[in-house]
């Protein structure tokens, strides 16, 4: 995996151990908690404990995972992005979430493609999904706009939500 990615206006770096507070900060957005999820994280340890178990297990484990967005005029990180091998999905899924003052300008989908060309051209992955939940309309909108299909509504583990599946295909 490469350690960073560049775009015009930004930056996508693995996630460390030192990125902490800026993860504790975002996992606790009232947007993350009612379109991804509580994570459980409340203090930097559980950041670390998170950080550890998931995006760095998953850069060793798969080559992937998910990367920190920061904008290159500043170096302020804005939200995260990559890539997630979920044991309840078969495919790679496409995962992001900015800080709500970074809506709205392009970000996500700047940082999203950047992703999805390495995927492809990178790791040769040929299909890709995502999930969301009923009614994030701005996530319906990006993963639209970023090629995506609508696949199907479904229950992906026992007393989940429902959530939309997405895919595209190289």
């Amino acid at each position: 995996m490469l350690l960073a990615l560049e775009t015009g206006r930004l930056t996508l770096r693995r996630i460390g151990l030192d990125d902490d507070a800026f993860v504790l900060g975002l996992l606790n957005e009232p947007s993350f908690l009612l379109h991804i999820g509580d994570k459980g994280v409340r203090t930097r340890e559980d950041a670390r404990r998170y950080i550890a178990d998931g995006p760095l297990a998953s850069y060793e484990r798969f080559g992937f995972g998910l990367w920190l967005v920061q904008r290159k005029d500043g170096g302020e990180a804005i939200g995260i992005c990559g890539l997630l091998k979920r044991e309840w999905l078969e495919d790679v899924d496409l995962g992001f979430a900015l800080r709500p003052e970074f809506w709205g300008r392009g970000y996500a989908f700047e940082a999203a493609s950047a992703v999805l060309a390495c995927a492809r051209e990178q790791l040769g992955l040929r299909r890709i999904v995502a999930v969301t939940s009923l009614d994030n309309t701005p996530s319906i909108q990006l993963l639209a706009k970023l090629g995506f299909r609508f696949e199907r509504i479904a229950r992906f583990t026992d007393g989940g939500p429902e959530l939309r599946l997405f895919a595209l295909e190289a």
